[in-house]
């Protein structure tokens, strides 16, 4: 690798503004009937979303086109670059019909699932329940627990009956409650053999293929394997290269995927207990991880869910993989106008962890405050972030040695130039997006300006910590470049004249090649030929 280091001009006054408000750790929300609407999406962006997840799991097609049309006039009302999340259903296991007041099961009573359809409370059929996935009743065993309702209720296995075209699940209820249709059964203690992506997920990646999706969230991941389902999938679709089945620790962000239009990321969230047991496996092949905390929190001891927080974001670090702090982030704000103090608490935290981004389900979805969840996000983020920078507690991607590749080399060089002269921005031009993968995974509390003239990968490094995505045509010299970021910061009051910037470039700036360019420029100086 060939480094060029370049000072220019450096001036005899320094600016002492303010640095601008500029996103660090990323918002992501979820599209519903409280926020599908233009001019609530719109507000949503101008309080910091950068991504909005649309949930598979409800919805038709047409009323996922219908959020994805809106999204992307909202968008381009807005100015900015915002990604959109689809999220796969995955196979999760409910319960069938239920009568309309639902059937209260008492400690220790006993009940049964059945193969066949019943309308659960009916004459006949008190304590009888069926579910969507039958195939359960012969792989749960003897002691094992059923969860129901997000782990409300507790029923133990007391045996399996009949014959494969009716089985009966034989049940005794440990912790009671009221069940209704469709509340979610969780197996934390089976191994079930069902695959981690059903027939209407196919389905739902055709359609986020087609239609221009950002990234792909896959539920209920158990290992590597059932990432690699997906990439293949995506591969058959033409929207992951070939020859590039391995994940790098750039997002995938490399010279072979710029032929694809619609290259798409994976997320993969970790919510089983398989996949705790496998997280470095799913790290090493996905492009992204999503701390899913509700699932997790039901099949696993909820006093462990934090520790896990941790540990996950941890090894995301390790690995150079981005990574997302979700579900119950700000719970009660589907209902009311602030949050709780512990809630408030919960989102510092998951900054202080380190996650990239932290997202909203039910608040933005359903709620009755999503534009003041969204600013709430905003607020506990930007105090956070400043406190971090304060006291130096910032974290970083730290590669082994045998693991570190040349942008990854450059982007710990960068940092200690950042540490040491703390420039209002880091400016990068990046022609697939690699650069900024490995600079934003430095986590310094510098804005990240990243500079390139294809919309897909701008709106993609929306999701990474402190990179905001500008559009620009390509440059043709590494010269004319700094000129037009100069101009570009000065003009929209950014920052002031006598003000340092980091600069990061190719050599020439058209090539993603070993030489780089690093430059201390200052605001307003003029470039020498």
């Amino acid at each position: 690798m060939y480094l060029y280091l370049s000072i220019i001009n450096t001036p005899t006054i320094m600016s002492t503004a303010p640095k601008p408000d500029f996103l660090l750790t990323k918002t992501i929300a979820t599209i519903g009937p409280a926020s599908v609407q233009t001019e609530i999406l719109q507000q949503l962006i101008a309080q910091g979303v950068r991504i909005f997840r649309i949930n598979f799991s409800h919805g038709t097609f047409d009323d996922h086109t219908i959020a994805l049309k809106n999204i992307r006039a909202a968008e381009k009302e807005s100015g900015e670059h915002i990604a959109v999340l689809g999220d796969l259903a995955g196979p999760k296991i409910r319960v069938g019909l239920v009568i309309d007041n639902g059937v209260y099961l008492e400690e220790n009573d006993e009940i049964q699932f059945v193969t066949n359809q019943v309308l659960a409370g009916s004459k006949h059929h008190e304590h009888t329940f069926s579910t969507t996935f039958p195939k359960f009743l012969e792989e749960v065993k003897i002691g094992e627990r059923i969860l129901m309702d997000d782990g409300n209720i507790e029923l133990e296995c007391l045996g399996c009956q009949g014959d494969n075209g009716n089985l009966q699940l034989k049940c005794r209820v440990v912790v009671g409650g009221k069940i209704t249709s469709a509340k979610g059964i969780n197996l934390p203690d089976t191994e079930l053999s069902v695959p981690s992506m059903t027939k209407k997920d196919f389905e739902c990646v055709s359609f986020a293929v087609e239609n221009g999706f950002d990234y792909l969230a896959l539920s209920f991941v158990r290992d590597g394997e059932d990432v690699r389902m997906l990439k293949n999938e995506l591969i058959r679709l033409n929207a992951r290269p070939q020859e590039h089945i391995v994940t790098k620790d750039d997002l995938g962000f490399s010279e072979e995927s710029e032929g694809l239009r619609n290259y798409m990321p994976i997320i993969s969230k970790i919510e089983k207990p398989q996949a705790i047991d496998n997280l470095a496996s799913i790290i090493n092949e996905t492009d992204a991880i999503m701390v899913a905390r509700g699932d997790l929190g039901v099949e696993m001891d909820i006093a462990e869910v934090t520790v896990l927080q941790k540990k996950i974001i941890h090894m995301c670090h390790e690995r150079g993989r981005p990574v997302i702090v979700a579900t119950q982030m700000l719970e009660s704000m589907i209902h009311a106008p602030v949050p709780t103090r512990a809630e408030v608490s919960d989102v510092a935290n998951a900054i202080f962890d380190g996650a990239d981004a932290v997202m909203l389900s039910g608040e933005t979805a359903v709620g009755k405050y999503p534009v003041e969840a969204v600013k709430m996000m905003k607020r506990v983020a930007v105090k956070t972030n400043a406190f971090i920078q304060l006291n130096k507690l910032q974290s970083r991607t730290r590669f082994p040695q045998t693991d570190k590749e040349h942008l990854a080399v450059l982007a710990d060089g960068v940092r200690t130039i950042v540490e040491g002269i703390q420039p209002k921005f880091i400016v990068i031009w990046t022609n697939w997006g690699g650069h900024a993968v490995h600079l934003s995974q430095q986590r310094t509390t510098i804005p990240l300006l990243a500079f390139n003239a294809n919309k897909k990968r701008l709106r993609l490094l929306s999701l990474l910590y402190s990179i905001t995505p500008v559009y620009l045509e390509e440059p043709q010299t590494g010269n004319e470049f700094v000129t037009q970021v100069d101009k570009i910061i000065l003009e929209n009051s950014w920052a002031e004249v006598g003000d340092p910037v980091v600069i990061v470039a190719s050599y020439p700036i058209q090539k993603q090649s070993a030489s780089q360019r690093i430059i201390v420029h200052y605001l307003g100086q003029p470039m020498k030929e």
